[in-house]
């Protein structure tokens, strides 16, 4: 699946990045706001293997997965759930995800 980078503002006017599928559908965002719109294209291309990877269900139990930086920093996560567990792997797969 081909993915679309979009970056915009936010309602704060800070820079953030989300990838659409083929289908329109976003399949991951950023989890903060940037005030330099290179810092939020960075972060879209983030390509880091010391990124710990987390997949959990929601308060519908409903799998989900964020990506934690380092330093302890969220810099991206699924935006919407999926129904089982590798529903998330695949779709955090097409963001960078390597089991």
């Amino acid at each position: 699946m081909a993915l679309k980078t979009e970056i915009y503002k936010d309602k704060r006017g800070e820079f953030r990045w989300r990838k659409t599928g083929s289908n329109g559908k976003i399949v991951g965002s950023s989890s903060e706001g940037y005030k330099k719109k290179a810092d939020a294209e960075a972060n879209a291309k983030r390509r880091s293997k010391s990124d710990k990877w987390d997949f959990y269900k929601d308060k519908r139990g409903q799998f989900r997965w964020r990506r934690t930086a380092s330093n302890g920093a969220i810099v991206g996560a699924s935006s919407e759930s999926f129904k089982s567990r590798k529903g998330a792997t695949s779709n955090a797969a097409l963001m960078g995800y390597k089991p």
